[in-house]
């Protein structure tokens, strides 16, 4: 069973302190996550540059510790961008990976040296008309087949819209040549939450990609997916094991191209998720013929994953591990059939055994620290839930709870 991040008397007080819903993140937790990597790197031969994925979680208090820490930043959007500068980051030591240029993300890649990494070849003509600062770039390559923990975050294969088809890469590359621009890298990223096996697959794609760019390359990203155990049955991903697949693929390459290679990482919820908690209380409870349902003041507002992908989080009650357990269906105050969180795939309604709650019980859903907060949303009218961070036992507010004012009033200026 995974440890506690946090303990129940802190839980009780951060509720009181902040409210509810609240999410409640560990920096302790995220440091030892960015540690199994920077460490690899420090001991040679590992993972050159430890990429942040922003999109993960965009809180600009949990990029700047991970940037602390020796990491670098990964942006997928102009607003990733705009936050990168926001924490004075060398723009040197961020990468903007995306398929597609908008306008404010052009004009922000053009004006300071950012890393590209483009997905689509459309990006190679817009960038170097633009008269970027910098000419080397990086591809993102789809290598023809996807994983991830659900079919919606695989990233590659013939239907996703993600990264230069394989088979397209000699011609885009070629166009890049002729547009005076210099491959320099290559990225590829298969899904999210992806298994070792599917990961390394992924290192052999590159080794085969690598042929075409032989003469410039200089980076290999391994792009992100790391898995993170959110059931007490599953076992951590073996990050020694995933680069050793992928030093043997930097090496294979370094053989035919002799140079030495950079080696680039960027995960988002290995580094994040586990440290987070969302904290919510119980408003009511009542019954079905067939279910007890338990009804909290937090929905897929505050955490779409169960909603969106069926996806599993650990609950429990808040100082009430210890006493006996009853089936019960968790849902959120949302007047919406999806706003449960005991569900799995296609929406299947699933009871977990937890202590019978009553109203006023504080429950707490498990590993939240990334792709919760990062895609709350305001259905219903729900305010955006205030963030806090745990560090050397003070907790500090890094995002305020939305008040209503805030919610109305660009609608409100807007009225005649």
């Amino acid at each position: 069973m995974k440890p506690r991040i946090v303990d129940d008397a802190t839980l009780r007080a951060l509720a009181e302190r902040f409210g509810t819903p609240l999410f409640v993140y560990d920096a302790a937790t995220i440091t030892a996550r960015a540690a199994e990597l920077l460490e690899a790197r420090d001991a040679g031969r590992g993972f050159d540059v430890v990429r942040y994925a922003q999109k993960a979680n965009p809180n600009l208090s949990l990029a700047r510790l991970l940037l602390q820490r020796g990491c670098a930043l990964d942006a997928v959007s102009s607003g990733e961008l705009r936050r990168a500068l926001a924490l004075a980051c060398d723009p040197r030591d961020v990468s903007y990976c995306a398929d597609l240029f908008d306008d404010d993300a052009l004009q922000l890649v053009t004006r300071h040296p950012f890393q590209l990494v483009a997905g689509s070849p459309d990006m190679l003509e817009r960038y170097a008309a633009a008269a970027p600062p910098r000419r080397d770039i990086a591809l993102r390559i789809n290598p023809g087949f996807g994983h991830g923990h659900d079919a919606k975050v695989a990233t590659g294969g013939e239907q996703s819209k993600h990264g230069i088809w394989h088979a397209e890469l000699a011609r885009v590359v070629d166009r890049a040549r002729e547009l005076g621009l210099r491959v320099t890298g290559l990225h590829v990223h298969i899904g999210s939450g992806s298994d070792l096996e599917h990961l390394a697959r992924a290192s052999a794609a590159v080794v085969e990609a690598a042929e075409v760019v032989r003469d410039s390359l200089e980076m290999l990203s391994c792009g992100g997916g790391l898995p993170i155990p959110y059931r007490d049955s599953e076992v951590r991903f073996d990050v020694p094991r995933f680069l050793a697949h992928w030093n043997r693929a930097r090496m294979r390459i370094e053989e035919r191209v002799g140079r030495a290679l950079r080696l680039e990482v960027e995960p988002g919820r290995f580094l994040v998720a586990e440290a987070g908690l969302l904290l919510a209380r119980v408003l009511g409870t009542k019954r079905s013929a067939k279910s007890a349902f338990v009804f909290l003041d937090a929905g897929f507002h505050n955490l779409l994953r169960p909603a969106l992908y069926g996806a599993y989080h650990k609950l429990s009650l808040v100082g009430r591990d210890a006493e006996p357990r009853e089936p019960q269906v968790v849902a959120g105050p949302l007047c919406e059939s999806a706003d449960v969180f005991t569900q799995e795939k296609h929406g299947r309604i699933v009871a977990r055994e937890l202590p019978r709650a009553r109203a006023g019980d504080l429950c707490c859903i498990h590993d939240t620290g990334a792709y919760a907060a990062a895609m709350a949303s305001g259905y219903n009218s729900q305010l955006l839930a205030a963030e806090v961070m745990l560090h050397n036992g003070r907790a500090r507010l890094v995002r305020a709870r939305q008040t209503i004012d805030q919610l109305l009033r660009p609608e409100l200026e807007c009225l005649e």
